[in-house]
């Protein structure tokens, strides 16, 4: 095995030919409405593309920080459902299948508040979405747009 760079694997250079597509697709809409409108379908779509497990989790993730926050804008981030404070994301919802890993993640940004002393979670492993995890997004979602 070498140890030398070996490059982006398959899955990394989809998700970022995916970002460059929905950065062109998002400099083309016309008004605020109507890019605000385009962005929350697209969430949708590729929501509804996920695989069952994926899909049924990242919906009710989807509806979770959605009545949240309803500041939070809803839009595409390298190919993943984000939603965004003011054009800059503050959580995403990855899927098990985005990066062929063994569970879905809710993975929070920079710009979440979720600042805990000197070191904290930004990412959750999910295997299912139950109503004490709904609980749980919903009280770390509150928290990062504080």
């Amino acid at each position: 095995m070498s140890d030398t760079y070996q490059g982006f694997t398959a899955e990394e250079r989809a998700a970022m030919k995916e970002h460059a597509q929905d950065q062109k697709k998002a400099a083309r809409r016309g008004s605020r409405a109507d890019k605000a409108a385009q962005e929350l379908r697209d969430v949708l779509a590729k929501i509804a593309e996920m695989q069952d497990s994926d899909r049924v989790m990242a919906e009710r993730v989807h509806a979770v920080i959605t009545a949240t926050a309803p500041t939070l804008a809803p839009r595409l981030w390298y190919g993943m459902p984000a939603y965004a404070l003011n054009g800059k994301i503050v959580c995403h919802f990855q899927s098990a299948a985005k990066f062929k890993t063994r569970y879905a993640t809710l993975g929070f940004s920079d710009q979440a508040n979720l600042d805990d002393d000197t070191m904290w979670a930004a990412a959750f492993a999910l295997t299912e979405v139950t109503a004490e995890v709904e609980a749980r997004i919903s009280a770390l979602v509150k928290r990062a747009v504080s």
